[in-house]
């Protein structure tokens, strides 16, 4: 009777500790790429380097952030439009991206795209810093 409690105390245990280093092993690996995404949001590099491809892209009117990631990753100007929509929810420019057609370089960063895409937020910063200069 003692014998067969023991294995089945000692199954038991293999058991619970197979699954917690699982559990440790599977949170360990969903932090690492928790980080590394949330480090692209901030410091994803341009798709080329140098002085890039320049490409035409019209957006839409009425397009969504979504919509507008989705047709810069169709035109190989960024890699992930996931990450477009935090990198624009995070960002100065959020909901001042407007429709309109921009010239985009492969060399951009998504801050400097989105920048061209909000030009009349591009506007009232030089009107501010004219007027300041004055």
């Amino acid at each position: 009777m003692k014998i067969s409690s023991l294995i089945s105390g000692i199954l038991n245990f293999a058991v619970r500790a197979a699954i917690i280093i699982f559990v440790i092993y599977a949170v360990k690996d969903i932090c690492l790429k928790a980080y590394d995404y949330g480090y692209r949001v901030y410091s994803e590099p341009p798709i080329a380097e140098g002085e890039g491809v320049d490409i035409v892209v019209n957006i839409p009117m009425g397009s969504s952030v979504k919509d507008t990631g989705k047709l810069l990753k169709e035109y190989g100007l960024i890699r992930d439009d996931r990450l477009f929509y935090f990198q624009e929810l995070l960002s100065d420019y959020h909901g001042k991206l407007e429709s309109g057609t921009y010239k985009l370089n492969t060399a951009m960063t998504v801050e400097e795209m989105m920048a061209a895409m909000s030009p009349s937020l591009s506007e009232d910063a030089t009107e501010e810093a004219e007027a300041s200069g004055s």
